[in-house]
């Protein structure tokens, strides 16, 4: 947590007195995936060591709902493309719900967040447009409009066209870009070239003139007076949006460019590239929250610097991931990696059972909480079971998560409600009645270990080959022919059930 630490460092010695603002911020064009989860959290680990120190911290998300539509999700109809140019704010949302498309997809999100428990001022970008919050940024951009362009070909190494300015206007509900004739500041209006040639005047108090992004930024940096601002490695390339952003604060806003945080991608694993709002397939942020508590998300995304690549797979992976953070609160629960994972979590609810045996306990129970307690009751978390019951209530949350978004189908079962004795042979069926004869006669505390040695036996018995053992078990108890670890299994099931399924009674 050696970065957290610097940045902290960085915040403080900036702003010895008052409140350290911090700033994410994003535009809805689309289901917002997991990747942005790496801003959202990275804002909120920020916020949380400065009030450790003492300090006031706030961390403020700018939604930028005035941006022009750019580009057709793959999960929408072609028919919205005739929507493409309008503001996000303006534009209807693609179900009957009546919001506008910046609400709709806005709406998951604000979910999502509550659910891991950050806390941030949501500021919509729409909104402080037509209050005229924007107006001494137009003003300023637009009286250094010389200076504004040669800032941005300089450093981007890009030649902009002449009838390039600052701003777009709103032309019949689509922003357009038009060639910049004068200012009126006492009016608050802005003269321009229409598209016929013709000199048009429209207010920039009201929201119908908006900065393009690259002075956008830097410009509610200024107005906002923003300390310190994580953001995508692709607006930290050499030229890019924040190294057009320092020059404009410098040489136009006259103010500090905010400390940078730049961070690397979230990449699905097997995936070379980071996951794509617009692209569709991707994680859904809401899908995450649904499968990783809080705590979880944190742990993946804090565990390493910023500035590396994380990778995250949401089959194997999330059991591992799970795992490793139920091991580290156990064994290092002062560490700051799980302290900072737990930062605004009210009630943790990650235990000590192994999410691939809760996943299956789970699944044994008919997804019924009380028995999958009872069950885990019967295996070497015993005590956690009895302890943490409350716990492991809420976690079952998340395996249904799990198991209803991401789970694999070779690890998703359940115990199938009846038994056609006809689809076995008659050596099958003597060899499942004669399994329910030894487990009949063994102590019904025999564990895991005991009853795979039992199903085992038949191996040397009969020289039974594993797929002859294992294939019409399963086909008994899930109507498949793989399943969890077989004696593990067979120790979680209630016994007389058991016995009667192998004798295909029950």
């Amino acid at each position: 947590m050696e970065w957290l630490n610097k940045v902290a460092d960085e915040a403080t010695a900036r702003k010895p007195d008052g409140e350290i603002i911090i700033e994410s911020g994003i535009s809805p064009s689309g289901a917002y995936h997991m990747g942005y989860l790496r801003e959202i959290i990275t804002c909120d680990a920020i916020v949380n060591k400065l009030k450790n120190r003492g300090r006031q911290a706030k961390h403020i998300h700018f939604v930028d709902d005035l941006d022009g539509f750019r580009k057709v999700p793959a999960d929408l109809p072609d028919s919205y493309e005739k929507y493409l140019g309008q503001p996000l704010a303006d534009m209807p949302a693609p179900d009957s719900s009546g919001l506008t498309y910046a609400d709709y997809a806005l709406k998951d999100f604000l979910a999502s967040i509550q659910q891991l428990g950050v806390e941030m001022d949501v500021i919509r970008s729409h909104q402080k447009y037509r209050e005229g919050f924007f107006v001494p940024a137009i003003e300023r951009a637009l009286q250094e409009s010389d200076k504004v362009r040669n800032i941005l070909e300089t450093i981007s190494g890009h030649k902009l066209g002449e009838e390039w300015s600052p701003i777009q206007v709103n032309e019949e509900g689509y922003l357009k870009k038009r060639r910049f004739i004068s200012i009126d500041k006492t009016a608050k209006t802005v003269t321009y070239e229409d598209r016929d040639g013709k000199a048009q005047s429209i207010s920039y108090a009201k929201g119908d003139v908006k900065l393009d992004w690259r002075i956008d930024w830097p410009a509610r940096w200024w107005l906002v007076d923003v300390d310190v601002e994580p953001f995508g490695r692709d607006h930290a390339t050499k030229g890019g949006s924040y190294d057009t952003g320092v020059a404009l604060m410098e040489q136009v806003f006259n103010a500090p460019a905010p400390i940078p945080v730049p961070y690397n991608f979230i990449n699905q694993a097997g995936q070379s590239k980071k996951i794509s709002a617009s692209a569709g397939g991707g994680l859904a942020m809401a899908d995450a929250v649904a499968v990783l508590p809080p705590e979880v998300i944190r742990f993946f995304i804090l565990r390493f610097p910023p500035d590396k690549l994380l990778s995250f797979d949401p089959v194997a992976g999330v059991t591992r991931l799970i795992d490793e953070f139920a091991e580290a609160l156990q064994k290092k629960p002062d560490d700051p990696l799980v302290k900072a994972s737990l930062a605004g979590v009210t009630q943790p609810v990650v235990s000590s059972v192994p999410f691939s045996l809760l996943a299956e306990s789970y699944q044994a129970a008919l997804l019924d909480p009380q028995k999958t307690l009872e069950i885990i009751g019967r295996t070497e978390y015993k005590e956690a079971a009895s302890r943490k019951a409350g716990v492991i209530k809420k976690e079952l949350n998340f395996i249904d998560g799990w198991l209803d978004k991401w789970a694999p189908e070779d690890v998703k079962f359940e115990l199938i409600k009846t038994v056609d004795a006809s689809q076995f042979s008659d050596a099958e069926k003597n060899y499942l009645s004669r399994l329910a004869d030894k487990i009949e006669k063994m102590p019904t505390d025999a564990d895991g270990e005991e009853l795979h040695k039992a199903v085992y036996a038949f191996k040397d018995s009969d020289g039974f080959t594993p797929q002859q053992l294992f294939n019409p078990l399963y086909r008994a108890l899930i109507g498949k022919t793989s399943g969890p670890r077989a004696g593990w299994f067979l120790a979680m099931l209630p016994r007389d059930w058991l016995i009667k399924r192998l004798r295909l009674e029950a």
